[in-house]
């Protein structure tokens, strides 16, 4: 455990997402309050899109605060990728890689060049994907897994379209 960079999971998509959320349910809860004879009603009981909001709101939260006990990292040491969280922890020594892709995710955009790093196990039909941009200090997770990657050959993501069918060659 000489040479380890530990990178953290991110969270700033759980606090936006709980902020627009709870920022919303006050700014509803303001204009569909009542305002009459010097006092302020927040309206909760009775309004179903409150209760739709309300249910948003505890879900944000609830994601936010689950993501957080979590305590999710990634560690990089010289000879193994470690997947940890505070429940568990997954480790994969660098020989077991058969092969390393880095590069973009088709589905997926987002801004940067490098989305995604997937490798797979010799022995195993699992594919690992690290996503660069939900952990912090994603530039130096890029370096850190391009030097492991020169020690390991690359391989293309295999393609998950499903081969042509071949009855037109038979007419």
């Amino acid at each position: 455990m000489s040479d380890e960079k530990v990178f953290k999971y991110k969270l700033d998509f759980y606090y936006q997402s709980a902020l627009i959320y709870l920022v919303t349910l006050i700014l509803y809860g303001g204009i569909r309050g009542n305002i009459g004879e010097g006092k302020f009603e927040f309206i909760l009981l009775g309004d179903p899109v409150m209760y739709f909001i309300v249910f948003f709101v505890l879900i944000s939260f609830g994601s936010l605060i689950l993501n957080y006990l979590r305590n999710r990292r990634l560690i990089i040491e010289s000879d193994s990728i470690v997947f940890k969280n505070r429940f568990r922890e997954r480790r994969v020594n660098l020989k077991e890689i058969e092969w390393m892709h880095i590069g973009r995710e088709a589905h997926v955009q987002t801004a940067g060049k490098f989305q995604v790093i997937a490798f797979k196990l010799k022995g195993k039909r699992r594919l690992f994907r690290i996503r660069l941009g939900r952990y912090e200090r994603s530039d130096a997770l890029l370096r850190e897994v391009k030097k492991i990657a020169g020690t390991i050959p690359m391989g293309r993501r295999r393609s998950w379209r499903r081969p042509r069918n071949k009855r037109s060659s038979r007419q």
